[in-house]
């Protein structure tokens, strides 16, 4: 394999069939060196007209069932593409994000092919798209769905941005009225929750370019800052400053957040004055 990452500076610029054209090649690639799998990559991406077609067939696949057919999900997301061209746009900065910010994520074809963190944000932009059209039941479908198959839970009226990095994605919980903006990255075992059985909006507002380690839990209606840091393992109950690393149980402000950008560094060692407050 050809260790050389692709160039996401230019991939960012190209156009979005120019960045479809480049995974195609990755597949030709990927069948010349295992035969094995040719006929589920053929079908998975070269068969298939567009990156839009190419995920939704993926994800179809995945979630498809005797209760909901592979290709009622398929047809479902098809039409819902169609008239929310905006989903392409974001699945497009979902996979550069994979590649950018994953050290072992070498190729476009990856995240489509393996990493349920991308099915289950795919998932959910499909039954999100859904809930706003008013098709409620079927939105919560697919958030069962998705629980069973990709362990996540995201509530389908959650708003999320793109560019967005699920790394592992295992028990993730993201709650109703919770709000992610664009270019966030999240390990697995976050929660995005609520305190207890208030109505209304109760759940966290992630600003953009916020970095959530592993096991994580931000609770209630409260803001975590753009660029900010949550380290692993904390509990957050309060707002979080922009630019700035808070960690512990309850969490704690221990500094500032490392970088200019921590969603895209992906650094989430302390520094050791910071750790010690």
């Amino acid at each position: 394999m050809n260790s050389a990452k692709p160039s996401l500076a230019s991939a960012s610029r190209e156009r979005p069939d120019s960045i479809f054209a480049r995974m195609q090649h990755e597949a030709e690639e990927l069948i010349g060196r295992d035969l094995g799998i040719a006929p589920w990559v053929t079908t998975i991406v070269l068969e298939q007209p567009s990156l839009e077609a190419a995920v939704i067939y993926r994800v179809a696949s995945r979630l498809g069932n005797d209760v909901v057919s592979i290709e009622q999900i398929r047809q479902t997301y098809v039409d819902l593409v169609a008239r929310q061209p905006a989903i392409g746009a974001a699945f497009r900065a979902d996979l550069l994000a994979f590649v950018d910010r994953d050290p072992c994520c070498m190729r476009l074809i990856e995240p489509l092919l393996y990493f349920k963190g991308f099915h289950a944000l795919a998932t959910h932009r499909l039954a999100h798209g859904l809930w706003n059209e008013g098709r409620y039941d079927f939105a919560l479908y697919l958030q069962s769905r998705s629980s069973e198959v990709f362990q996540t839970d995201i509530h389908p009226a959650a708003r999320i941005g793109k560019g967005i990095f699920l790394d592992h994605a295992t028990g993730l919980v993201v709650g109703s009225t919770a709000v992610i903006e664009d270019n966030v990255s999240m390990l697995q075992d976050v929660t995005l929750g609520g305190t207890g059985k208030e109505a209304g909006d109760r759940h966290p507002k992630i600003r953009h370019g916020v970095l959530i380690g592993a096991g994580a839990k931000i609770l209630g209606n409260i803001e975590v800052g753009h660029c900010a840091r949550i380290a692993a393992g904390s509990v957050v109950l309060r707002p979080v400053p922009p630019k700035t690393t808070v960690a512990g149980v309850p969490a704690q402000v221990v500094g500032d957040a490392g970088c200019a950008e921590p969603a895209l560094s992906m650094d989430q060692i302390l520094a050791a004055k910071a750790a010690r407050g």
